[in-house]
């Protein structure tokens, strides 16, 4: 074979091994992803050890939090079991610095030494580190020293890397659920007051004209109440949040009369089950009570879910006050500004509903999710709620 062949070969064979490297890395990251999208547990970390381990030379592989051993695979395990409270200064020196240890164990039969177990004489000590906070460690141990070459300390600082990047991904989805968790208590903030006198004072007129109708009408308010204290789940089914509007629209009917606001539903089949944030029909359908009434005659109020195109639209319209363009478009920008501003006085209650509810579908169905405001003076309004890719096959 001519040197020249020679050479090619070689070269199509390390291109090919190269390849099958990089295939088996991305194969490793994505096994790693999953065990990790729960944060440091003690079931994903093991998963972790037991993957990584073949992965060098080491002898055992062991994760930790700032406190404690989360899971331990390889020689003496048996040593070191889930809840270990963690003992060694090395790996406390790395979880204060936040900065990769190595670290080999003293000399035979110095009884002050706790730094290694007795068969292992080295280890590389990798902290996990999401932004400038430490979270924990992953540890390779080695039976010598000598087997810590500057390819181990790559591949164990590679994957400290990898595992604090998913880490990463892991707390900022969980602050983005406790966002999420706030502005829904901001918004049962901004809501209850908005008719909790009236609805109390209604049910104490009652308590004289009709009290069979007030005690119904207590036990719904507790209930109700109940619901929207407790309401702090990611997601519910959109069911349930129309069972919260109808009870809110009760309340409503006792105090302007039943035939004041006439409501009604449609539900295509299958949108009952789509899970959605809770709060964002009710206060849509509440701005439309306090805003769209007129002195006299009833105000019709229709609520319809349906699938568009594999997404949920859920569309609230009423036949009210209407608006013009300019209160409209304020409201739109009202929207998409930061909180206090982009409302007037008389808008600012509407304003900040409406942006809630925007920034928490956008938050949960990502792009092409938001609200629509269609609406004409002396004709009604209608708020139009896109989920995105939230329709189920079957519909």
């Amino acid at each position: 074979m001519s040197p020249n062949r020679l050479n090619g070969r070689r070269a199509r064979l390390e291109d090919a091994r190269g390849s099958q490297a990089a295939e088996h890395m991305l194969g490793l990251a994505s096994k790693t992803l999953d065990l990790m999208r729960s944060g440091l547990t003690v079931q994903g970390c093991q998963g972790v050890c037991q993957l990584l381990l073949p992965e060098t030379t080491a002898i055992a592989v062991a994760m930790t939090d700032t406190e404690r051993v989360l899971a331990y695979e390889g020689a003496l395990a048996a040593d070191f079991p889930p809840g270990s409270p963690i003992h060694t200064a090395g790996t406390l020196e790395v979880l204060q610095t936040g900065k990769i240890g190595m670290f080999q164990s003293r000399a035979e039969g110095d009884k002050g030494s706790t730094e290694l177990p007795r068969t292992v004489r080295g280890g590389i000590v990798v902290p996990l580190n999401v932004q400038d906070r430490t979270f924990g460690t992953i540890k390779f141990y080695y039976r010598s020293p000598a087997d810590i070459d500057r390819s181990q300390v790559a591949i164990a600082r590679g994957f400290g890397q990898l595992l604090s990047t998913q880490l990463s991904t892991h707390e900022l989805d969980r602050q983005a659920e406790l966002t999420a968790k706030a502005e829904v208590k901001a918004l049962q903030a901004q809501i209850n007051p908005h008719f909790l006198f009236n609805t109390i004072n209604t049910i104490a007129a009652l308590t004289r004209t009709d009290p069979a109708q007030a005690r119904t009408l207590l036990r719904e308010f507790a209930v109700f109440y109940r619901q929207t204290l407790e309401s702090t789940e990611q997601l519910i089914p959109l069911s349930r949040e129309l069972e919260q509007t109808r009870r809110y629209l009760r309340f409503e009917h006792a105090r302007f009369g039943q035939d004041r606001i006439l409501e009604r539903e449609h539900v295509a089949s299958g949108c009952g089950d789509v899970l959605v944030p809770a709060f964002i029909v009710q206060p849509i359908v509440e701005n439309a009570v306090r805003h769209a009434m007129r002195d006299e005659g009833p105000l019709h109020i229709d609520i319809r879910a349906d699938a568009d195109d594999g997404d949920v639209v859920i569309a609230v319209a009423d036949d009210g006050l209407g608006m013009d363009e300019a209160a409209v478009a304020k409201l739109r920008e009202g929207i998409d500004a930061p909180h206090g501003s982009g409302c007037s006085r008389e808008e600012k209650g509407t304003g900040i509903a409406l942006r809630n509810v925007a920034e928490r579908l956008e938050r949960f169905y990502g792009f092409g999710s938001g609200i629509d405001i269609v609406s004409k003076p002396g004709e009604g309004t209608c708020v139009t709620l896109r989920l995105a890719r939230t329709a189920t096959h079957d519909e």
